[in-house]
């Protein structure tokens, strides 16, 4: 049985506010601590997809520190680029990440630090814009561990029900 939308939209209520608060703050002339975030990055399409996520990002989400692969100098200098391009142009921790295979290790030892009271991390996890029907094996893993699991088709919500659809993100 699929839980109400209410239900779905207030999972997302503390994700979607706390950039809203921190303008509400800074606006009053308060000083807002920076909310930093760890993106864990995959080769080709799921680089692509994650940088277009951050860009929708405010400079409350900083610093920024990114996870990728030795191998894939590719991603590492889109991602370069990327932030060079933003500085030009933004204490709660976050890890947004949407599939490689590199995300399950860094994930699930941000939930061990949770776990023992050393570090708690909020995990969003958003599969990817391919996964249609089924989800990615990192999907299937993390689907359990995330604090939000994001899906971009309504067959996925409906199948994991846990999953919050918000339509097409990236």
């Amino acid at each position: 049985m699929e839980p109400p939308l209410p239900a779905a939209a207030l999972l997302l209520l503390p994700l979607l506010l706390v950039p809203l608060a921190l303008l509400a703050r800074r606006r009053r002339g308060r000083r807002t601590p920076p909310l930093r975030l760890l993106v864990v990055a995959g080769s080709g399409g799921h680089t692509t997809e994650i940088l277009r996520l951050l860009s929708c990002l405010s400079e409350s989400y900083s610093p920024r520190h990114y996870v990728f692969a030795d191998s894939d100098e590719m991603s590492e200098a889109k991602i370069r680029s990327f932030e060079q391009k933003r500085a030009e142009t933004f204490s709660s921790s976050q890890i947004l990440c949407n599939g490689p295979g590199t995300c399950v290790p860094v994930c699930i030892s941000a939930l061990l630090l949770g776990l023992l009271g050393i570090k708690r991390a909020i995990i969003v996890y958003v599969e990817s814009i391919c996964r249609v029907e089924t989800l990615s094996l990192s999907g299937k893993i993390l689907y359990y561990f995330s604090d939000y699991f994001i899906v971009q088709w309504p067959d996925l919500k409906e199948k994991y029900p846990k999953s919050v659809y918000l339509g097409r993100i990236v």
